[in-house]
């Protein structure tokens, strides 16, 4: 990947819905060179897809909650149970394995604190092999970014 790839990339992040004409002329590439480059992204998944950004309150799931977890044991069946688990539950937005005390950060939403308790009791609890369960909620965003930073 070169300065131009970025280039490509980074105006994606900006407008994921920019036609190749408007992303060829503000990267400076003719369009077909552009569309040669972006395809090449896309086949080789460092483009992985395209999607909307939209607000979690305006859909109607108002409660961010950023959920630790702390497995018993952490053997390659425990882990690879927790994590197919994981993966099926439309809650949780994204799911970090972690560094220091939790094994794994997962970033929730749900409508309300009793659908919150909810997906823990119902979700969260039959999962076997967890140790602790700790919860942050998100009252307010001070910042949130899907534009990686410039490497120069």
């Amino acid at each position: 990947m070169d300065a131009k790839d970025r280039q490509i990339i980074a105006a994606l992040q900006k407008n994921g819905r920019i036609s190749n004409q408007e992303l060829s002329e503000a990267v400076n590439l003719s369009p077909s060179p552009c569309l040669r480059r972006l395809r090449l992204l896309e086949e080789t998944q460092v483009i992985r897809g395209y999607t909307a950004i939209v607000d979690e309150e305006a859909y109607g799931l108002p409660v961010m909650a950023f959920v630790r977890i702390k497995l018993q044991i952490h053997s390659d069946k425990t882990t690879t149970a927790f994590e197919k688990a994981i993966q099926a539950i439309d809650s949780i937005l994204d799911c970090y394995v972690m560094t220091g005390s939790a094994d794994y950060l997962l970033r929730v939403v749900v409508e309300s604190l009793k659908d919150y308790e909810r997906f823990i009791r119902d979700r969260i609890h039959p999962i076997p092999g967890i140790a602790s369960i700790d919860t942050s909620f998100a009252y307010g965003n001070v910042k949130r970014s899907t534009v990686f930073p410039r490497l120069d």
